[in-house]
């Protein structure tokens, strides 16, 4: 089989290499998936350059979220079986850009015939992040008013979606024309070019003087610290990323005179404490895809082949929601 892997740490485009490797064989709890889609995400990026706060040992392959099809099941697993579609995480070692892949039985879902492996393998990371980013830590409630920031990428576009499908208001923050456009499609009430004007002064505008009720931040740096200026009473800023690169400091007399919360969503930790919740969120996610509200926004389908120029790309912010690679084609 094919798989996209590197043995020095760097950029995607300089260290990632397409190797030829036998197919894996599952361990005790694990399962083989012949992968039909595997989405890209900023930390796959990070992963490659040794930024990332969890670093597999060399050589591996990147690659957090597949859809595909069991070929194979190891020994102790009892409810998935050879011919299950489902989507995932896999190991971090054996990732999800090559044909097919090891994931712990525990790390996968059955997802219907109705979903495509396109839609599915875009899931797992930016959705379930979402889910339980809004609803779980920031407790989100129909009618609020939610800012999303980077509203055209990955996470920020299952953020839209996601708070739409509970009946709030949503305004949404993007670099470019273009990508405006994108959020408003997505169904952003309000989407403001930072690049051509201060979101501060358009959501104070928006709401009246109020501000944001749940502020969605996978940027920090700069814009959380101007998100603290739009942040409602009693309103809940929800950090998920550093794409801006620079982790904020969160002021916090600022935080008790405004009376608002910050709080972290780091969804891999569920895993460990909680891991029932992956069902929950699963099963409401996808009935949420067969009702039509949510449905990932999917810019490019690319082969093996391209993945590494993708990966660049997504570095650079140069990508629309998700970009799904096809590792078969």
């Amino acid at each position: 089989m094919r798989s996209l892997r590197l043995h020095e740490l760097g950029e995607p485009v300089d260290v990632l290499k397409i190797e030829q490797r036998d197919v894996p064989r599952p361990q005790s709890g694990q399962v083989v998936v012949r992968v039909e889609a595997s989405a890209l995400n900023f930390p796959d990026v990070l992963l490659c350059r040794g930024q990332y706060q969890e670093k597999p040992p060399l050589p591996f392959t990147p690659g957090m979220e597949i859809a595909g099809v069991v070929h194979e099941v190891g020994s102790g697993v009892a409810n998935i079986a050879v011919g299950d579609r489902v989507l995932g995480t896999p190991t971090f070692v054996d990732g999800g850009l090559a044909e097919y892949t090891v994931a712990a039985a525990s790390d996968l879902s059955k997802i219907p015939d109705s979903m495509g492996f396109d839609a599915a393998a875009a899931l797992r990371v930016t959705y379930y992040t979402g889910h339980a980013g809004l609803h779980r830590r920031a407790k989100l409630q129909p009618g609020e008013t939610v800012l999303v920031h980077a509203g055209a990428g990955g996470v920020g576009s299952a953020a839209i979606q996601l708070a739409k499908a509970h009946g709030c208001r949503v305004i949404a923050t993007a670099g470019g024309p273009d990508k405006i456009a994108v959020c408003e499609r997505l169904g952003a009430d309000l989407a403001i070019d930072y690049r051509a004007s201060d979101f501060v002064d358009a959501v104070k505008a928006f709401t009246d003087g109020r501000g944001a009720d749940v502020i969605y931040d996978p940027v920090g740096g700069d814009t959380y610290d101007r998100s603290t200026k739009v942040v409602a009473f009693e309103g809940r800023i929800l950090i998920v990323g550093f794409t801006g690169g620079r982790i904020a400091e969160a002021k916090t007399n600022h935080i008790l005179i405004k009376n608002y919360s910050v709080v972290g969503l780091h969804w891999g930790a569920y895993a460990k404490h909680e891991p029932g919740l992956n069902t929950v969120v699963h099963n409401d996610l996808v009935r949420l895809h067969a009702e039509g509200k949510i449905d990932p926004l999917i810019s490019e389908l690319v082969p093996l082949d391209a993945a590494a120029n993708a990966l660049a790309r997504l570095g650079d912010r140069g990508t629309v929601g998700k970009v799904v690679v096809r590792p078969h084609e």
